[in-house]
């Protein structure tokens, strides 16, 4: 199926990358709150999008990234109209055992939602490539911390502030300085578990290397 054990690994990055986003933006509409802070729901699977993202990054460079996000853009968007479909089709009355009101309360997202959630995903993994590439050329292959971790905190910065302006904020569901504590929240836990992922970074450089490696033997 396969020709080469580096479209293996693209297929299954992907598939990784795409399923995480598109839960991420589905979710994302709840709000948590953490002690006085409250932040989307939507930040749980995003640190493995951060990972997913390097390794691409560093093994299928820019291109390969720029054009998997526009292809997950579109997916995320596709997945936010089938809802739209299944929220206009009326539930078996008596027999469905969730009800139009209950599955309208879970997945209506407003069309803000919506907008800032894909507005927020395009530009921050833009911002993520480029960044990762700028410190790159600069480090060669050494350093896969640097622009691992120096390419998300940038990148996740835009990204908390965009969906939560965009979706929250602007239509007038939360007021500024909860907009502000929110997004500072969310990046501040997005960032901190980036740094955390950092060893798994390396291990998953080393599996896919040495997978890689094998094929040339």
């Amino acid at each position: 199926m396969f020709k080469t054990k580096k479209e293996l690994v693209f297929v299954i990055l992907a598939g990784i990358f795409i399923t995480n986003a598109v839960t991420a933006e589905l979710i994302g509409g709840k709000l948590i709150q953490i002690g006085p802070f409250v932040m989307s729901i939507g930040i749980l699977p995003w640190p493995i999008v951060f990972l997913t993202t390097d390794l691409i990054n560093e093994y299928f460079g820019e291109k390969g990234v720029k054009k998997l996000s526009l292809i997950t853009a579109g997916l995320i968007a596709y997945s936010f109209l089938i809802l739209l479909f299944a929220i206009n089709i009326p539930a078996a009355k008596g027999i469905s055992p969730v009800n139009d009101e209950q599955f309208f309360a879970v997945f209506g997202q407003s069309m803000w939602i919506i907008v800032g959630s894909i507005i927020a995903f395009l530009v921050s993994q833009l911002i993520d490539v480029t960044v990762f590439w700028f410190f790159k050329n600069r480090t060669g292959n050494n350093k896969i911390w640097l622009r691992a971790t120096g390419s998300t905190i940038i990148s996740q910065l835009f990204d908390s502030f965009i969906v939560l302006g965009i979706a929250f904020w602007l239509p007038g569901k939360i007021n500024f300085d909860t907009f502000i504590t929110s997004a500072l929240t969310g990046y501040t836990f997005k960032l901190g578990i980036a740094i955390l992922l950092t060893p798994l970074i390396y291990l998953g450089h080393h599996i896919i290397k040495n997978y890689l490696a094998s094929e040339k033997e």
